[in-house]
């Protein structure tokens, strides 16, 4: 998985960060609806909706 470029940052390097930013829909591959994210040993569920919406889920 790449990182977008920097035009699609939302603006952080107003802020002054250089943030990571990634295309949810890359990120949930074939299936184009959910991924799994794993941040110290739990598994997170990130899913985009019918209405284009992000919801994360434990």
């Amino acid at each position: 998985m790449t990182a977008i470029s920097s035009s699609a940052t939302l603006d952080s390097t107003s802020r002054g960060e250089d943030l990571p930013t990634y295309d949810a829909r890359e990120m949930v591959g074939k299936n184009g609806v959910q991924a799994c994210l794993v941040l110290d040993g739990t598994t997170y569920f990130l899913r985009i909706t019918r209405a284009g919406k992000l919801i994360l889920t434990k």
